[in-house]
């Protein structure tokens, strides 16, 4: 496993949530791969009474490789004079606003993979968005539930990461409201309720804007993401009087299994 790191609790994930994260292997460095564990299934054979069995099957794990090609830092300072006395407060603030900004910029990141769904599995086009609204909500989430079927997908933690004006949609179908209960059981960062089968979050990372949607539906086991800050640095600039803090943070992701996901392409109903 990857070494702990601080943007894994951020608020701001979201996608980073709901994918899968285990992999083997420690990142060190930018460029470095990552093992994704993938056993392969057993064969199922007829059973015979009094008759050998055959020999076991030799599981290979058929490990694929995740890249971390992505990277972000960010640096910054804070002067002494301004902040002689407040600066211990200013300084842990900042250093929170920078582990929301780069788990924001991973989480884009991971929505942008609506690019590697399958062929099969998209509902719409880019160029041809299907019309929604609150009368037509239930179906279009029906139907992509129905699609994750198809291929095989669990039907446990299934998920759908939504903008903000899908969402107010969704509030005003009768289908949403009567299947969601958010009370206690709201675990996960950005949930807002529950439709068809589907966890759906809240982002705004979502590619979108006003009145278009990008929405990506899955489960865990289609995309794996690994992260880490690789270092965190406080220095004194030579020429100022003031504390300063520099970080590089990395990471990577990849779509293991294409038709684990689906892509809605939506326009609001005008």
């Amino acid at each position: 496993m990857g070494r702990a790191n601080p943007c894994q609790s951020s608020q701001t994930h979201v996608a980073a949530n709901v994918v899968n994260r285990n992999y083997e292997g420690d990142i060190s460095a930018y460029g470095d791969r990552v093992h994704i564990n993938n056993l392969v299934q057993p064969t199922i054979r007829d059973y015979t009474k009094n008759t050998n069995m055959e020999a076991a099957d030799t599981l290979d794990d058929a490990q694929r490789s995740l890249v971390i090609d992505q990277a972000k830092y960010f640096n910054f300072q804070i002067d002494d004079i301004d902040t002689a006395q407040q600066r211990p407060k200013i300084m842990q603030e900042a250093m929170n606003e920078a582990s929301h900004g780069l788990a924001d910029q991973s989480d884009q990141y991971l929505l942008s993979l609506h690019t590697d769904v399958h062929a099969d599995n998209q509902m719409g086009e880019q160029a041809d968005p299907i019309a929604l609204d609150k009368d037509n909500i239930y179906e279009n989430w029906v139907q992509a539930g129905m699609l994750l079927d198809e291929a095989n997908v669990p039907r446990g933690n299934r998920w759908s990461i939504v903008p903000p004006w899908v969402h107010a949609q969704m509030v005003r179908s009768p289908e949403f409201i009567r299947s969601t209960q958010l009370g206690d059981n709201t675990v996960l960062n950005g949930m807002v309720g529950q439709i068809a089968g589907f966890n759906i979050l809240l982002s705004n990372n979502v590619d979108s804007t006003y009145g278009e949607a990008d929405v990506l539906f899955g489960y865990p086991g289609a995309v794996t993401f690994a992260e880490q800050i690789l270092n965190v640095e406080a220095y004194t600039p030579e020429l100022r009087f003031a504390d300063a803090v520099k970080g590089l943070y990395v990471y990577g992701a990849k779509v293991t299994r294409p038709k684990g996901l689906v892509v809605g392409y939506f326009d609001a109903v005008t």
